[in-house]
């Protein structure tokens, strides 16, 4: 595995050649470590030969080897995909596998994780089911929709391929919900044009907007990392939009003017970040771990008896730039997943009732996926081989972090203000909660987390039926 990847991912990397979750791993792709580098074979492309493969990867790697049925004939289904999703059919039912094991590009998987790489508009929508809206969550630096003059808070009205066809927001939810909004959107191909009539602060208007190539920023250029002074005190905001490699010298940086300026009340906004590699994941814990000392576990990773082989305790491995936090604000949202709930979840045994979630319940991925690749199909398999826990061996969160974390506050994501700015509610609920006000705590009750902003707001990151690598750690990226 070269990385392994957590919920959307996380990752193990080098692992298998492909190893990926909550952070990405890959046997045949990843980041991540330990263990040897099995060569999956390889010989022919038809649909059953790849079915056949599918089967026999998971048959040796999934997590839950007792929920794979014996044997499926894979003539009745039309594609992988669909193979993949009767196969682990008992798993999802069981709400253990969320549709986290699945095929991929590995072209589009390198070129995402490396560099950031996609194509679209460059903005991440979030929509109102029972109003029938759809609002744009955030604009990224670089990309058509904010050159266009789109920016978080913005709300869309209408799609079309030209003015005279405009469909209403309204009536496309009304004809087909929210998939119906994303099929209008077109596909993630450079060069796709829609007409969008927009409605903002700045009136409302029609813009004609094309998808581009774009490489997007981890950490916001605008707002994604600096210093918040109030009442003579100083607080470090950092806001990371997913774990990619280009992440980590952001961080550092960050991380740096943190320490520099004797920060050590820190929010860490991860409201919408739905994971990636795990080695950025353990980045951010180790600076958060100025204090820590290279005999305390920092995680622990583990996988199917038959490939214990493979296990893996991280212990912290403090950086030049690690601060000694305090206390530490984390928002969430049900768009949270995977190696940023692992972000989260570090933390607990040693912070305690000192590292809060604030926003809403995250989403509920406590494992991650390797990556098995079959290069001469261009395929990567993300099967879901591992779990995590933290030093207090807490993991299995699969309804969300809210009945884990010791401490939380309850906050919208508010789409009046930019994040990070203390004008904003869950930033304010953030920096409240570092002041040591009272709050509101987040319920543990209820079902699963959802790629939704949950309890505070009405509002889910809207998604498509089968997203795209930066789609899938990117929730709400069009």
């Amino acid at each position: 595995m070269k990385f392994r990847r957590f919920g959307a991912m996380v990752s193990l990397a080098a692992m298998l050649s492909a190893c990926s979750g909550g952070g990405s791993g890959s046997i045949g792709g990843g980041s991540g470590g330990g263990g040897g580098s099995p060569t999956p074979t390889a010989n022919g492309c038809s649909l059953t030969e790849r079915q056949n493969w599918a089967f026999a990867q998971l048959n040796e790697w999934y997590l839950f080897p007792e929920t794979l049925p014996a044997s499926l004939n894979p003539a009745p289904y039309t594609s992988v995909e669909a193979y993949i999703d009767a196969l682990t059919a008992t798993a999802r039912s069981q709400g253990r596998d969320r549709f986290f094991t699945y095929l991929t590009s590995i072209a589009e998987e390198n070129a995402y994780y490396s560099s950031g790489s996609s194509a679209g508009f460059g903005i991440r929508l979030s929509y109102d089911t029972g109003a029938r809206r759809v609002f744009v969550a955030e604009a990224f630096e670089g990309a058509p929709a904010l050159a266009a003059g789109i920016d978080r808070g913005t709300e869309i009205l209408a799609i079309g391929t030209n003015a005279s066809n405009l469909q209403t927001v309204d009536a496309l939810m009304t004809s087909g919900g929210a998939q119906a909004v994303s099929d209008a959107l077109g596909p993630s191909t450079a060069g796709t044009t829609r007409v969008l009539r927009v409605t903002d602060a700045g009136g409302t208007r029609n813009l004609t907007v094309s998808k581009a190539d774009y490489s997007l920023d981890p950490v916001s250029s605008r707002y994604g990392a600096k210093i918040i002074t109030e009442g003579g005190h100083q607080y470090g905001y950092v806001n990371l939009r997913t774990f990619i490699t280009p992440a980590d010298p952001e961080l550092r940086a960050a991380f740096l003017s943190f320490r520099n300026a004797g920060v050590t009340d820190i929010v860490i906004d991860l409201r919408y970040n739905g994971g990636g590699l795990v080695s950025i994941s353990e980045l951010i814990g180790d600076l958060l771990g100025r204090s820590r000392t290279t005999s305390q576990v920092l995680d622990f990773t583990t996988f199917r008896a038959s490939k214990s082989a493979y296990n893996e305790t991280r212990y912290f491995s403090p950086q030049a730039q690690s601060v000694a936090p305090t206390r530490i604000a984390f928002i969430g949202t049900g768009g949270t997943a995977s190696a940023s709930e692992l972000t989260i979840n570090a933390q607990i045994p040693y912070l305690h009732a000192n590292a809060g979630l604030i926003g809403t319940n995250t989403y509920g991925k406590p494992v991650g996926q390797i990556a098995i690749d079959r290069a001469a199909c261009d395929d990567r398999l993300r099967v879901i081989a591992f779990a995590t826990e933290n030093a207090s061996h807490q993991g299995a969160y699969f309804n969300g972090l809210s009945g884990t974390v010791e401490a939380s506050c309850r906050a919208s994501d508010d789409l009046a203000h930019p994040m990070g700015d203390p004008l904003e509610a869950s930033t304010r609920a953030a920096l409240d909660f570092l002041a040591g006000r009272a709050c509101t705590a987040i319920s543990s009750g209820g079902g699963q987390g959802t790629l939704a902003l949950r309890e505070a707001a009405p509002l889910e990151l809207l998604a498509p039926e089968r997203p795209s690598t930066a789609q899938r750690e990117v929730p709400g990226l069009f």
